[in-house]
């Protein structure tokens, strides 16, 4: 068994600690020590003819020493003692002790903690304070020949408290400076945490964007594939067809998902599970475009996408060389209109269209299907399919257009400029 710990030893991490008065404790401290030394020292300074220390001299080195305890919390009414009472202590003929220690003390604070003008008010009031008490004694300092009535003793006095306040100064600028590095870096810790929660938010949406695009068109086309096979049941090579259209949509569906989730998990490219896909591109829309005739619904290429079905080299490279976040975007345009096409609009024929042009590629798809009847169907004002639409053109700096077509049935326009896309590479790429 462990023995008890023996209480006489000190716990671990707090050997030779020494306690520190900090705060008012510490200026009380400092003015009880004050007091002592000053009453000590002024009691062995007397000399024959002095002016006996009981009471009236006594009481001034109370008020003033007993005032620093407060010295920080209130600095201007602590200089303010400490400025009246050396030019009533000295001149009235008191022994010569450390009294004007307390002046300086609370000028060094008072420079410190207010601002300039009130330490050097004070500097122009003890001089003041000294000659005025010595003009009125008689203008030769009462005997004393330490009395400061002339320059030379004004300039001394001045010269140690200018210093004083220098020091003071300079101290004050120190900690200011201290304050304001700290405030630097909280601030700065602030804005990295905002940058943090802001990046998250935007990988939420970015995540949820795919998986409601991937999810959305593939199973829209499997539910097609399924109710068709259903249908044709008696039709053996028909429902084959349709059972092998859905077989190869759940594996695109699987593919996807496969690609999203792999970068929550950060999956490595060296395990079993092999490297996550690369997401889909411009240059793949054909994939997507025969699967949806898999599904019955006619398509009809346009633009570049037509160089595509007709195996053009050229076009087929133009749409790959797009930078990735334009070509994802593209993609899940295009993708999200077929959905809302195969689900809401009834539709029995669809146009898409890619071109791509000088610093910008423009994205439209029309249907043929019930039009503006069908809007309220289509996500609705509050939906997602033509929102998230909206968001994808957004993120790489374009605009999208959903709505009625001019023919009739809806519409889908995108414009995705070549040169916004730079913003969205650190998100878009990842995925």
């Amino acid at each position: 068994m462990t023995a008890p710990p023996d209480p006489r030893r000190r716990p671990p991490g707090r050997a030779g600690r020494v306690w520190w008065p900090r705060g008012r404790a510490a200026d009380a401290v400092l003015a009880a020590a004050v007091l002592v030394v000053t009453v000590a020292m002024s009691v062995m300074a007397a000399k024959p003819g002095d002016r006996p220390l009981w009471p009236g001299g006594l009481v001034l080195i109370t008020v003033a020493v007993a005032a620093l305890a407060w010295r920080r919390r209130y600095p201007a009414v602590v200089l303010a003692v400490a400025v009246a009472v050396p030019p009533l202590y000295y001149p009235l003929g008191y022994p010569d002790g450390p009294v004007a220690v307390v002046l300086w003390v609370a000028l060094f604070t008072a420079a410190v903690e207010c601002r300039l003008v009130v330490s050097l008010g004070a500097v122009i009031a003890v001089n003041a304070g000294f000659l005025a008490v010595s003009e009125a004694r008689g203008g030769g300092g009462g005997g004393d020949p330490d009395a400061i009535v002339d320059a030379r003793g004004v300039a001394s006095l001045s010269m140690g408290l200018l210093v004083t306040v220098a020091v003071g100064q300079y101290v004050r600028s120190r900690r200011d400076r201290a304050e304001a590095a700290e405030r630097r870096a909280a601030a700065a810790e602030r804005d990295r945490e905002e940058e943090a929660r802001r990046r998250a938010v935007a990988e939420r949406l970015r995540i949820a964007r795919e998986l409601h695009d991937v999810l959305a068109h593939q199973i829209s086309l499997i539910n097609v594939q399924a109710g068709a096979a259903l249908h044709r049941r008696d039709d053996a090579d028909r429902a084959y067809a349709a059972l092998e259209a859905i077989k190869a949509a759940s594996k695109e569906t699987l593919r996807e998902l496969r690609g999203v989730l792999g970068v929550l998990r950060q999956v490595d490219a060296e395990e079993p599970g092999g490297p996550v896909a690369p997401p889909p591109t411009l240059a793949r829309v054909g994939e997507l475009l025969e699967r949806t005739t898999a599904a019955g619904l006619s398509v009809r290429r346009a633009g570049d996408l037509a160089g595509v079905m007709a195996g053009g080299e050229a076009a087929v490279e133009r749409l790959a060389g797009l930078p990735a976040p334009v070509g994802l975007a593209g993609y899940r345009i295009v993708q999200e209109a077929l959905t809302n096409a195969v689900r809401h609009s009834g539709a029995a024929a669809v146009t898409v269209e890619v071109r791509r042009l000088p610093g910008e590629v423009i994205v439209r798809v029309d249907d043929d299907g019930t039009g503006p009847a069908a809007a309220a169907g289509r996500d609705g004002p509050h939906g997602n399919g033509v929102r998230g639409m909206r968001e994808r053109a957004a993120s790489v700096g374009g605009e999208l257009t959903a709505g009625p077509g001019p023919a009739g049935g809806f519409r889908v326009w995108a414009r995705l400029p070549l040169d916004g896309a730079g913003g969205a590479n650190e998100l878009e790429e990842s995925a």
